[in-house]
């Protein structure tokens, strides 16, 4: 296959994910929707059952502004606003982590505007650290394993666990590494780099990693330099065709990024332990530097800037989804650090329902003439 015939594909998936939906649900497959940011795939997947993302969409908010006040995440409302419409009918269940107080608002509000498709908590711990912290990682897993028995008849057992876990980590190692493939070849553009990581969302955990390896055996070493800005993102999302239209307009490569949607999926593996379950605990207590997770010593900056300078970026993007609390505290902290490392910043402000993106041109315009 060429490159492009690869990158075909990846865009298939990814903007196509209610038809991706359907073909599971046609093939007899029991799906459960997966809610931002870090849900226990591992564990659906175990049970047999298919993880699919749910992130959202660009779409007008109406049913859900009936439940959710105006200030509030567009992401989460979205998601229930997709709901309310029938976009998920089918799911056996939406699993919801509580990261952040919208998600929190997310899951009960879908009890009572979505009461075909089952709410499953996942309460994970602020102070994630120690016997406590795992401790009450597992207890919420174990709430999950159990619900979802409960909802769709299926068991886990440890075996299976097992090699979901291995499935999960060949998939990390896969999009790390295209991850860093990608930063050398300028002619894959902002939207098809978005299509890589959005596509794995919604589309198995094998047959992606699959997908991804076959692209990387294909791209690997570098292509020639083709004179464009090359930057560093950040935020929680950074999908929106109309943005993503800007970055290549202008000539702004992203070289890596620090997107909760996008790579910071894929930094940490779960180890291998006879307790496949305390494993998953074990992963969660090792994940760092975003913004959803508690941060004390605020260590992601200095991640942040480590990255850009370690990928040669010129500069960090941050795209800010509006209303996003974690996001928008880590911001004065992350601007600092740039600063003080002598990275330019631009900070462009989105949510689903933008349509008119003439502010973040002008400013994304005004970063590449600071970059040159």
């Amino acid at each position: 296959m060429s490159v492009q015939e690869l990158l075909s594909r990846f865009h298939t998936a990814a903007a196509n994910p209610g038809a991706q939906l359907k073909q599971y649900l046609a093939a007899g497959e029991k799906v459960v929707l997966t809610a931002p940011v870090y849900t226990p795939e591992e564990l659906i997947h175990a049970m047999g059952l298919v993880p699919m993302g749910a992130w959202g969409a660009d779409l007008p908010l109406e049913e859900s502004k009936k439940y959710f006040p105006a200030f509030i995440c567009s992401i989460m409302q979205s998601v229930l606003e997709l709901g309310m419409r029938g976009a998920y009918e089918g799911v056996s269940a939406l699993v919801v982590p509580s990261l952040c107080d919208s998600l929190k608002c997310l899951g009960q509000n879908w009890k009572y505007a979505v009461p075909s498709i089952p709410f499953v908590p996942m309460t994970y711990p602020q102070n994630r650290w120690g016997q406590v912290g795992e401790d009450f990682t597992r207890a919420g897993y174990e709430r999950v394993i159990a619900d979802l028995e409960r909802i769709t008849g299926q068991t886990l057992d440890t075996k299976r666990l097992v090699d979901s876990i291995r499935v999960y980590n060949r998939h990390n190692a896969a999009m790390r590494r295209v991850d860093e493939v990608l930063a050398n070849h300028p002619e894959i553009t902002a939207a098809q780099r978005s299509d890589i990581f959005k596509s794995a969302f919604f589309v198995k955990k094998e047959e992606h990693t699959t997908w991804v390896e076959e692209l990387i055996s294909v791209l690997e070493g570098t292509a020639p330099d083709m004179g464009g800005h090359k930057v560093m993102t950040s935020g929680i999302l950074c999908d929106s065709p109309a943005l993503l239209e800007i970055f290549d307009s202008l000539g702004l490569q992203i070289v890596a990024d620090d997107v909760a949607a996008e790579s910071r999926q894929y930094r940490t593996d779960c180890a291998e332990m006879s307790d496949p379950l305390a494993a998953l605990c074990d992963k969660f207590t090792r994940m760092d530097c975003c913004s959803v997770l508690y941060d004390p010593d605020k260590k992601r900056p200095a991640s942040i800037v480590a990255q850009a300078k370690a990928r040669n970026a010129k500069g960090v993007v941050v795209v800010l989804t509006k209303f996003c609390d974690p996001e928008e505290f880590d911001y004065p902290f992350l601007k600092r650090a740039c600063d003080a490392a002598g990275l330019p910043v631009a900070l462009v402000e989105v949510d689903r329902q933008m349509n008119n993106f003439a502010q973040a041109r002008t400013a994304l315009e005004t970063f590449r003439e600071i970059l040159s």
